[in-house]
């Protein structure tokens, strides 16, 4: 089931390294030298700075998700956006599984809690799963999370999209995110395509009013999976990370 779930772009690393280049960010590599991804840091020094970490979808890689870095960045200074890369995309090594990306996803995580700042975790379609199992990881390792055209699980779309398919019978990818969110209860943002073709909005309003913590939701009219509205100048950027920071007016 695996070939049906993950689509990697890969690249080699100095091909990267000039691609985002272009847009502003540069590595973010762990203590071992190893590349966990992307990053803009906001510049401000001697200041409190927000960490937003973005877990993208299951397809190309990380660097095709700079307009999260735009948006957050058009809030003014304030923000360091990381783009985490999946194993198996991009050019980090390994393979892709629901087990793999977790893991490195906490590591990467870890990396960024152990400066002692606010971290705020992104995460789109897949992406969302994979936040939502990091904010449930005992210990509050996120202080808001967004979640961008989000699931209930991975079965539900799969039985959706390949209804002919035993799913519960072959599928070892779980990605419950009705579960992990039990064990969160932070400010969550939902962002839904209201005509979401692949994961369907119906799923991520039931996530949605599910979630009994702090939440809001932004449903984007007329807009698929991949056609929500990015452009920075979109008033819901604000809306959003104002929400996430202080869900409590």
């Amino acid at each position: 089931m695996r070939r049906f779930l993950y689509f990697p772009n890969r690249e080699d690393l100095t091909v990267l390294k000039g691609l985002a280049a272009k847009v502003g960010l540069e590595p973010w590599m762990d203590r071992r030298s190893r590349l966990l991804g992307w990053r803009r840091p906001s510049g401000l020094k001697g200041r409190p700075v927000r960490c937003l970490l973005v877990f993208h979808g299951n397809a190309g890689f990380a660097l095709d998700r700079t307009y999260f870095v735009e948006g957050f960045e058009s809030l003014g200074k304030g923000w360091d956006v990381y783009l985490f890369e999946y194993p198996g995309y991009g050019a980090r090594s390994g393979s892709p599984s629901e087990k793999a990306i977790k893991n490195a996803a906490q590591e990467a995580t870890r990396e960024l809690l152990s400066s002692n700042r606010q971290v705020y975790l992104l995460g789109e379609s897949l992406g969302s799963a994979v936040a939502a199992h990091i904010a449930s990881v005992p210990g509050r390792q996120a202080s808001g999370i967004v979640l961008v055209t989000p699931f209930t699980s991975l079965a539900d779309v799969a039985r959706r999209n390949y209804p002919f398919l035993p799913v519960d019978l072959i599928m070892s990818e779980r990605y419950d995110s009705v579960s992990a969110l039990k064990s969160y209860g932070g400010p969550a943002a939902f962002i839904i395509a209201e005509l979401d073709e692949i994961v369907s909005a119906e799923s991520g309003l039931k996530l949605f009013e599910g979630y009994n913590g702090p939440k809001r939701l932004w449903l984007q009219k007329g807009k698929y999976h991949n056609t929500l509205a990015y452009r920075p100048s979109e008033k819901w950027w604000k809306e959003v990370a104002g929400f996430i920071t202080s869900p409590f007016p």
